[in-house]
């Protein structure tokens, strides 16, 4: 995997934040690169149930070719897309909660 459970933890932390953090969490996620946004979706589609733990290859195959906007507005359009991406992490065995307690 490209992006790093630090980073999905940081997104996690910061979008459980979105009154006071969603520019500094777009910055953030404008940062990361194609394959890491992507992934980022593909965590987010998993915990969200659109696809398997199993299927995490093909969700982020299909996130980078259907990519149409920006990662953080389509992220930005699901209110619970930071529990979404909590669900998806603990579904693909990614250490975020030990990472969120150090970024705390």
């Amino acid at each position: 995997m490209e992006i790093s459970a630090r980073a999905v933890a940081q997104v996690i932390l910061m979008g459980h934040e979105m009154g006071r953090a969603e520019g500094e969490l777009r910055g953030f996620i404008e940062r990361l690169g194609q394959e890491e946004q992507a992934e980022l979706v593909a965590i987010f589609w998993v915990g969200r149930g659109s696809f398997d733990a199993e299927e995490f290859a093909e969700a982020r195959a299909v996130a980078l070719r259907e990519a149409t906007v920006p990662t953080a507005d389509y992220l930005f359009g699901s209110p619970h897309f930071a529990d979404h991406l909590e669900a998806g992490a603990e579904a693909l065995d990614l250490d975020v909660a030990g990472q969120e307690d150090d970024l705390l």
